[in-house]
C-alpha cells in the first residue's frame, strides 16, 4: 500500500481541480447562459460524466490517504491500518465485468496498426443529403454549403470503423462506408489510428472510477479535448468565429495536414491506452487478491 501524506494528497487533488476547471467552468457558465458550443459541448453531453465528477481527484487503486477520513463521504472508500483507502468491496461483480471488457477492448485495439487517412469523413457523412436546417448543429453554416459537401463525400472513399460515429450518419451515406460497423463489432473493429477511439479513452476511464487515478482520467479527457478540436476542424462546418481554423480535407494539404496530426494523437493514445490497460490488470489483480 502507498501512503500518501496529508500534504501530497492534498496539493495532488487541488492541482487536479485546477486543471480540469479550464474546461468544467466555461461549461458551466455557458449552460447558464443557455450557449451551445460545437466542438466542446460533446465533451459533457456525449460523454456522460458530470463535470463535477471530472473535477473529483481520485488516488487509485492501492493507495491510502493519512488523514483522509473526508474521503469515506463517497462511495467506495473506507479506513484501512495505513489511511483511507478504496474498499475492496466497492469491485462488484458488475464492476469486474466492465474491467475485464475495458481490458480485451483496449488490449484488442492497441495489437493493430493505426489506420489513417480517413480524414474525418464521418462528419461530412453526419450532414449527406440533409436539407438546410437539418445539420447536426444548427446555425453554423457549411463551409462548402451543403452541394460542395455532398460533391466531397461523393469523391472520396469513406471507412469509418467506428460504430458510435457511423450510427449518426445519414441514412444517404451509410452504404457509402467501406464497413457496416455494428457495437457487436467493436472489439474486431475498433484501430489507434481512430480519433473516436482516441477520444474514448476518456470513456473507459470514467467508466473505471473511483479506482482510475485523477491524474490519469485527466489525461485522457485533455486528450480528447484536443482530438474533437481536430474532429471539428476537419468537418465540413465553418467554425472560425469561434477560433477554430478548418483543416480543409478536401484538398491534398488539408489531407496531409489531417494525417499528420491524426498520427500524433494515436501515438498520444497508445501511451494512455496502455496505462488504462495497465490500471485494469491492476483492478482485476487487486480484486482477485482482496477475495481470496
Amino acid at each position: 500500500m502507498l501512503v500518501l501524506s496529508e500534504q501530497e494528497w492534498r496539493e495532488r487533488r487541488s492541482a487536479h481541480r485546477e486543471r480540469v476547471s479550464q474546461w468544467t467552468a466555461p461549461h458551466r457558465q455557458r449552460q447558464h447562459h443557455q450557449r451551445k458550443h460545437p466542438v466542446l459541448d460533446f465533451l459533457f453531453t456525449y460523454y456522460s460524466f458530470r463535470p463535477a465528477r471530472l473535477e473529483r481527484w481520485q488516488p487509485g487503486v492501492g493507495v491510502a490517504l493519512e488523514n483522509g477520513r473526508e474521503f469515506l463521504s463517497r462511495k467506495g472508500f473506507a479506513e484501512t491500518p495505513e489511511g483511507v483507502a478504496l474498499d475492496p468491496a466497492a469491485l462488484t461483480d458488475k464492476r469486474r465485468d466492465s474491467a475485464e471488457f475495458i481490458l480485451g477492448l483496449l488490449s484488442a485495439t492497441a495489437s493493430r496498426p493505426a489506420r489513417l487517412g480517413c480524414f474525418g469523413l464521418h462528419e461530412w457523412a453526419m450532414v449527406y443529403r440533409t436539407e438546410p436546417g437539418d445539420v447536426r448543429h444548427a446555425g453554423w453554416p457549411l463551409r462548402l454549403g451543403h452541394r460542395g459537401t455532398d460533391e466531397v463525400v461523393e469523391s472520396m472513399p469513406i471507412s469509418c470503423t467506428h460504430h458510435d460515429a457511423f450510427r449518426f450518419f445519414t441514412p444517404q451515406a451509410r452504404p457509402l462506408n467501406a464497413l457496416q460497423p455494428s457495437r457487436a463489432d467493436q472489439v474486431r473493429l475498433e484501430q489507434p489510428g481512430c480519433l473516436h477511439a482516441n477520444m474514448d479513452l476518456f470513456k473507459w476511464a470514467y467508466k473505471l472510477d473511483p479506482f482510475v487515478p485523477g491524474e490519469l482520467l485527466a489525461d485522457c479527457f485533455e486528450l480528447a479535448v484536443r482530438v474533437r478540436e481536430l474532429d471539428m476542424c476537419a468537418s465540413p462546418y465553418d467554425l472560425g468565429e469561434l477560433g477554430y481554423e478548418p483543416v480543409a480535407i478536401e484538398t491534398p494539404q488539408g489531407r496531409a495536414e489531417y494525417v499528420r496530426r491524426q498520427r500524433e494523437f494515436a501515438d498520444e493514445a497508445s501511451v494512455l491506452r496502455s496505462r488504462l490497460i495497465d490500471t485494469c490488470r491492476d483492478l482485476l489483480a487487486w480484486g482477485s487478491r482482496q477475495a481470496a
